[in-house]
């Protein structure tokens, strides 16, 4: 596996697959060809079909300028195409066709070009699995965060800081901003009506949900609204983490450095989950997504409250297990509806996995590897429809109701 670096990325939202991974497929080809003196873009599957609500054709017309590109969004995929985020790019000179390359942008804002070796970047971890991850910590005498810690060297708690202070900035901003969110929708921000809402009877437990929750519509709304995010694992996903772990500082004492400890192995979860299946809406659903996001965060709050590894593991395979079968059906491709909502959702159900496997973690018996792969079939299995394309699920419902 590669670097925890890869699951935490900070960047633009509102669309780790179809604005991060594009914009950096452009970056790269734009500089492979110098003499091209214009573009063209063509997006298959589900780039095609939500591509416009995500602003793949907003990033990639920046990302050229000031040379022009033609967007075509297709309306059939060629049989060879085997992501279902995959694009065409093309160099020309006049009419001269200079280059061309075929990029799969494969959800965390990696992209695979096809063709060329995978990733030239190092792997990092030679432990594939959470029981080969869990039996070498058990014969070093090691805690997954020191796990971490050995194998990426002590730097990458320095990466995880700065990581750290952009959720806690984006949430900051998020709980100031009001108004609507761009788009035909015309969302409303609710993150600040959340925070600044004062219930009659001001129980412990109705404060913990209303804070947790402004705090993930805090960055979710951002995301959407093209500010500065931290993928975790994506950007759709990204509210989830800092929701859970900014609520416990703030309300249990929990130290920085405790902190990053959870960021950690929120991250080593991350990276089994993409290593294993996938993180990509498009190819496994909103269960890829959010509930791979509502793993890491149940498992970095066992940490940063010092359970054990079995107890770790327990948290984040309850959190994935029940997502399982999750669609990713955003109304108009827009990352708002029901995307902002499911990561308050998440989030809160992270705080009840944590709980749960600190009282349950001895009675386990589907394993997080087993959730894992589950999750992969489920969601390869699953109609396409309910695969970011906006073709089914709510989003068709939505459809239907406005005509």
């Amino acid at each position: 596996m590669k670097s925890i670096r890869e699951i935490y990325k900070i960047g633009k939202g509102p669309s780790s697959s179809h604005t991060m991974g594009p914009e950096r497929a452009a970056k790269l080809f734009l500089k492979e060809q110098p003499e091209a003196d214009r573009f063209e873009a063509v997006l298959y599957g589900s780039l095609s079909k939500t591509g416009k609500g995500h602003g793949t054709d907003r990033v990639l017309h920046e990302t050229f300028a000031p040379l022009p590109v033609e967007v075509i969004f297709s309306e059939e995929t060629p049989e060879n195409v085997s992501h279902p985020n995959t694009m065409d790019l093309k160099a020309f000179r006049g009419n001269d066709l200079l280059g061309e390359i075929r990029v799969q942008s494969v959800g965390g804002g990696d992209i695979r070009i096809e063709g060329r070796p995978e990733d030239v970047r190092e792997e990092v971890y030679p432990e594939n699995s959470f029981a080969e991850v869990q039996e070498f910590c058990r014969y070093r005498g090691l805690d997954l965060a020191e796990y971490v810690d050995l194998t990426e060297g002590k730097e990458i708690r320095e990466y995880l800081r700065a990581v750290w202070a952009q959720m806690k900035k984006t949430v900051e901003e998020g709980l100031q901003a009001e108004g609507l969110l761009p788009g035909p929708l015309k969302v409303e921000r609710k993150a600040k009506i959340l925070y600044d809402f004062r219930p009659e009877h001001d129980h412990p437990q109705v404060n913990e949900c209303r804070l947790i929750s402004a705090y993930a519509f805090a960055t979710s709304e951002q995301n959407a609204d093209c500010g500065t995010i931290v993928t975790a694992p994506t950007c759709g996903a990204s509210g989830v983490v800092p929701a859970v772990f900014l609520y416990v500082q703030q309300n249990r004492g929990v130290s920085d450095e405790q902190i990053i400890s959870g960021l950690e192995v929120a991250g080593l979860i991350g990276n089994l989950i993409k290593n294993n299946a996938s993180i990509s809406g498009a190819e496994c659903g909103c269960q890829a997504e959010v509930g791979s996001a509502c793993a890491m965060a149940a498992a970095g709050l066992d940490c940063i409250y010092g359970l054990s590894i079995s107890q770790i593991q327990y948290a984040a395979e309850i959190a994935l297990e029940h997502h399982l079968g999750l669609t990713c059906d955003p109304i108009l491709g827009l990352v708002q509806v029901p995307c902002i909502e499911r990561n308050a959702v998440a989030a809160m159900r992270a705080m009840n996995a944590c709980n749960l496997s600190y009282f349950l973690s001895e009675t386990q018996r589907i394993s997080l590897d087993m959730a894992i792969r589950t999750m992969y079939e489920t969601g390869t299995s699953m109609n396409r429809r309910f695969l970011e394309t906006s073709e089914g699920g709510l989003a068709k419902m939505y459809d239907r109701q406005r005509k």
